[in-house]
């Protein structure tokens, strides 16, 4: 089969004995030995010609790339580029180049593209695996306008330690500016730890107008209106406790988020306090580093403000309009009907609850703004208490 310039290498080497053996015997034409190579004069001239000035060496394919390329990224901007690649291995090319330009501004820096075929020869990118996603769920979220409008509450997966206790992480962040409030390793999901960290954040953040939480334990309860004493007391201060539906974390999908990258960059520790040291680390560099794509490369904290709503130093029970009936719940959780005392609600001891009617014989119950129960009374006896689930 007749070979040009991109013969193998062996065919090469025998077209060069071939030559060499017809000059020495003189047996052949230099035009002969071509042919019956299959190449043209020109080209065996030219593997000659390499032959004699470089030997077999001179007979290898040479590289076509450009003796220099002005464009080439310097040596410094690409060794920078993979020493931060492996300070935050979990980052792309896009946030690798924002944290770089705010640390060298004065630095040109390629592509976030370039930085990827970069990183990827360095043999710092793996190619991700394909998977089966989910589509997209088209419940809208109420969005918040502004910093400290909502609040983001959750308990990220519970792991054990390397001592062998277990950890459960409570998570806190701002919705709309991704701020992560708080990151605490806890010991259990219960609700005195819980408030204590609530009690700080507050204190030191402000107060939001709403929390949001799914409906585990100590966000919510099975009880009326699916308050639990966590809830009961954010009521209290002011705060409206949102839950997303059961089995829609997707509904908090901003906050899962940032649990995602917490797995990811915050490894697992020996004891409780190196993985809360391990947590404070994560939180720093999430708020004050790590740039956020939604917000064109800035951080969360460059976006976030403390709240002007104080936390108070006395708590209040909820005020209703003058619409409304007022009624205690007993300290048995009990609230009387038509003369009749019915099991309400054990959490709202002693708190009041309004009532508003809505029928000629039916109420609406509310604690502050929770709709607890609609209660229907015909006469003294007749007397039905429908929960609102």
């Amino acid at each position: 089969m007749p070979w040009k310039e991109t013969c193998p290498m062996d065919q090469r080497v025998r077209f060069i004995v071939a030559i060499a053996e017809a000059e020495e015997n003189r047996s052949e034409s230099f035009a002969s030995v071509c042919a019956r190579f299959g190449i043209s004069r020109r080209v065996g001239y030219k593997w000659v010609a390499r032959y004699e000035s470089g030997g077999i060496d001179g007979l290898k394919d040479k590289t076509r790339a450009p003796h220099r390329c002005p464009h080439r990224t310097p040596d410094e901007v690409r060794d920078q580029l993979i020493e931060l690649r492996k300070e935050f291995p979990q980052w792309g090319p896009k946030k690798l180049r924002d944290v770089l330009l705010s640390r060298r501004p004065e630095m040109h820096l390629p592509a976030p593209s370039a930085i990827g075929v970069m990183l990827k020869s360095a043999g710092l990118i793996r190619p991700p695996r394909r998977r089966v996603r989910t589509p997209p769920s088209l419940l809208p979220l109420a969005p918040g306008e502004q910093a400290n409008d909502l609040w983001c509450v959750d308990f990220k997966g519970h792991f054990t330690l390397g001592d062998k206790t277990r950890c459960h992480p409570l998570t806190v962040s701002d919705h709309v500016t991704r701020y992560l409030l708080k990151c605490e390793a806890l010991a259990q999901p219960r609700e005195q730890p819980v408030r204590m960290h609530f009690e700080r954040a507050f204190r030191e953040f402000g107060m939001p107008l709403r929390i949001r939480s799914d409906n585990g334990a100590p966000f919510a309860t099975t009880g009326l209106g699916g308050l639990s004493a966590l809830s009961v007391w954010w009521i209290k201060l002011g705060i409206v406790p949102e839950r997303i539906e059961p089995g829609q974390p997707q509904q908090n999908g901003r906050h899962e988020r940032v649990h995602r990258t917490l797995k990811a960059e915050a490894p697992v520790q020996m004891t409780m306090p190196e993985q809360q040291h391990a947590f404070d680390r994560f939180r720093g560099i999430y708020n004050d580093v790590r740039p956020h794509e939604a917000f064109g490369g800035k951080t969360p904290a460059s976006r976030y403000s403390p709240s002007p709503r104080l936390m108070p130093e006395r708590l209040r029970s909820p005020e209703y309009p003058d619409t409304m009936k007022v009624r205690r719940i007993a300290a048995n959780g009990s609230l009387c009907f038509g003369g009749k005392p019915f099991s309400f609600c054990t959490v709202l001891a002693n708190e009041p609850v309004g009532l508003e009617l809505v029928d000629e014989d039916t109420w609406e119950v509310f604690y502050g703004p929770i709709l607890l129960a609609e209660v229907r009374v015909r006469g003294k006896k007749d007397v039905l208490v429908r929960r609102i689930t």
